[in-house]
């Protein structure tokens, strides 16, 4: 099965201006933990976290208000093509260390894949299970 087949193709995204406040409503309000950064021309430019905002913003007393996501985004994150392999995707979830990957093409997002999405599938259960052991493994041990 390859990615295009489980991923999600209607993407909540943030541009790389918008404030550490816009995108953690933005989090909220859709009950995602990621956001894929993208100008108006859908290029990804990295990727903000839940944990990005507290950690990159919060914890260091700088103003959610004032802070540009830009500022606390993950440059370069790992990403995914349309055509790749789902138990590929699961290899670098866990290699990364991330629940989800960006979808692009032609350099622009197209979508979004999860670790759940994965598990949701019923064709990838060990694999999404194996993904998420070895991510928590490490979490924990940090």
């Amino acid at each position: 099965m390859l990615v295009k087949d489980l991923m999600h193709t209607s993407v909540v995204t943030v541009e790389p201006g918008s404030t550490a406040s816009l995108a953690a409503r933005l989090l909220s309000r859709h009950n995602v933990g990621a956001l894929p950064v993208c100008g108006s021309d859908r290029r990804l430019r990295g990727v903000v976290t839940d944990r990005d905002i507290v950690l990159r913003c919060i914890a260091a007393e700088d103003d959610p208000a004032q802070t540009p996501v830009r500022d606390i985004m993950t440059r370069y994150p790992a990403t995914l093509s349309p055509g790749d392999d789902c138990r590929e995707a699961t290899r670098l979830m866990a290699d990364k260390q991330v629940r989800r990957l960006p979808v692009v093409e032609n350099g622009k997002l197209v979508g979004i894949l999860s670790l759940s999405d994965l598990a949701r599938s019923h064709r990838f259960d060990m694999e999404a299970a194996q993904a998420l052991c070895e991510i928590s493994e490490n979490i924990i041990m940090r």
